[in-house]
């Protein structure tokens, strides 16, 4: 039986190459490629969430360990894609219409696809529009939003009602995040949560789904 814990180690410390190989290693040995995801590799970014929110760890380490985290799920997700396994939920992630940011957007979609979200990156400067037909065309079922600026942030409440416009504001999530953005604004414009950091984005999706 291959140990495993390399793989953990890994992403831990933002080591993309070991996790890439311990991953290609693991599947050809014949290891279910759940059983890493579940036991190894959605361990380790917990584990990073929690080192940066005691201030362990800062913005570098967390991108380093979401990029060991791609460099293991590039080699996963078609297997799980073909063995039918369903994601937990799927998310259209983008940084809002006027805000050009995306740091924070990065290291909430590695946290989210750590977690087991499937993520549809819509990248910056994202238009209520582009929004509602991630919803529409892709079937998202969780909308997640970020702003940098206090003069973005109205760009939330304007999707938000586009989505009600569109129909389909009672089919999705809205969860939103960023600098100037708090729980009040969040009450305020009826998104479904609302994180103040990257690591506790998945919680906030969790606590959405229900």
């Amino acid at each position: 039986m291959q140990d495993l814990k390399p793989l953990h180690n890994a992403i831990l410390k933002g080591d993309a190459k070991t996790a890439k190989a311990t991953t290609e290693a693991a599947l050809a040995a014949g290891t279910d490629p759940m059983k890493l995801v579940q036991e190894y590799m959605m361990p380790a970014m917990a584990e990073v969430g929690r080192r940066f929110e005691c201030n362990e760890y800062f913005v570098p380490e967390l991108l380093l360990a979401a990029r060991a985290m791609k460099a293991a799920l590039e080699l996963i997700r078609p297997l799980l894609a073909a063995s039918g396994v369903k994601p937990a939920a799927r998310v259209a992630l983008g940084t809002v219409k006027g805000d050009l940011h995306d740091i924070g957007k990065n290291l909430v979609m590695a946290m989210l696809e750590g977690g087991g979200y499937e993520v549809i990156d819509l990248g910056v400067n994202v238009t209520p529009e582009q929004f509602v037909a991630a919803v529409k065309g892709k079937g998202a079922n969780i909308v997640a939003m970020s702003a940098l600026l206090t003069t973005t942030m109205p760009a939330m409440k304007t999707t938000v009602a586009a989505l009600q416009q569109a129909g389909v504001r009672q089919q999705v999530k809205v969860l939103i995040g960023g600098a100037p953005v708090t729980q009040k604004y969040a009450d305020e414009i009826g998104a479904d949560g609302y994180s103040e950091s990257a690591a506790g984005a998945v919680n906030a999706a969790k606590k959405a789904m229900g």
